[in-house]
């Protein structure tokens, strides 16, 4: 039998489907992850799989504004981003959530490179319709999916923080959900697991708290229409239909403090909430 080009084509990128998959992150939860997440992590880039992260820092940013005495306003949840602020959004995701990362990471004995948006046009932007409103606030135009795809050729987990910049060198403050889900899009991965420090979607069932384990977008929207989804919740939630975009088939909702979470998630065990478009 010949194998054609086509053939060999289409079972390269089933083989980078299974072994690539991008980790959504907020900066306050991954300083709070235990090491024993990052072994984990560690353990799964030594077995061949091929991480992606993408990280948030609003706490971090916010403290870093005080400490600064630089106002901050949010505008329908955005954060109003002047120049000055964008200059402290670009010093703390870049700079120093970046590379706590990278550190821990390297720690637990992997392999990581940071990166910013900016980085060689890795996240092209453009401006958030209401720019009027937020500032330097950005959608995502185009993930320079060939940069991510050569760090990970090299062995290394590339950890991105979400500044996009456009054609004219301007630079953008962009949601890290949304950054997360155009790199698992661009990158072709089906799948994004969001960690965060919640177990999953929790719905109230005759008076218990019981977590979801697979929801529909549409169910999700319902739920915080009735009340069922709350609080602090809501803003998770949200942030997790923001990632399922395009080639993003699901995306699942896990505590990070969870022994060998990742793994047990890639292995198919039924952990979290699965949030799948319907």
């Amino acid at each position: 039998m010949t194998i054609t080009q086509d053939t060999l084509k289409k079972n390269n990128e089933a083989q980078k489907d299974i072994r690539t998959f991008v980790m959504k992150c907020g900066g306050s939860t991954l300083a709070a992850l235990p090491d024993a997440f990052f072994e984990d992590l560690q353990k799964l880039q030594a077995e061949g799989m091929q991480p992606v992260i993408v990280h948030g820092g609003g706490p971090a940013i916010s403290e870093n504004l005080a400490k600064l005495g630089i106002e901050t306003e949010f505008v329908n949840g955005l954060r109003k981003t002047t120049e000055p602020v964008l200059d402290v959004v670009e010093m703390v995701l870049a700079g120093s959530i970046n590379k706590q990362i990278v550190r821990r990471i390297q720690s637990s004995g992997g392999k990581a490179l940071g990166l910013s948006g900016v980085d060689g046009g890795l996240i092209q932007a453009k401006p958030v319709s209401n720019h009027a409103e937020v500032g330097h606030v950005g959608d995502v135009t185009r993930i320079e999916a060939s940069i991510i795809q050569g760090v990970l050729d090299m062995g290394y987990m590339p950890i991105i923080a979400p500044i996009g910049i456009d054609g004219d060198g301007q630079r953008y403050n962009i949601n890290a959900d949304t950054a997360a889900g155009a790199v698992a899009s661009h990158l072709g991965a089906s799948r994004l697991i969001v960690v965060t420090d919640v177990p999953g979607i929790m719905k109230n069932v005759n008076g218990v708290k019981k977590v979801l384990g697979t929801v529909a977008v549409q169910e999700i929207q319902d739920m915080i229409q009735t009340g069922e989804i709350y609080g602090g919740m809501i803003p998770k939630v949200k942030a997790a239909i923001e990632c399922i975009q395009g080639k993003v088939k699901e995306v699942i909702i896990v505590d990070g403090s969870e022994p060998s979470v990742l793994s047990r998630v890639l292995q198919g065990e039924v952990i979290g909430t699965r949030i799948v478009r319907m």
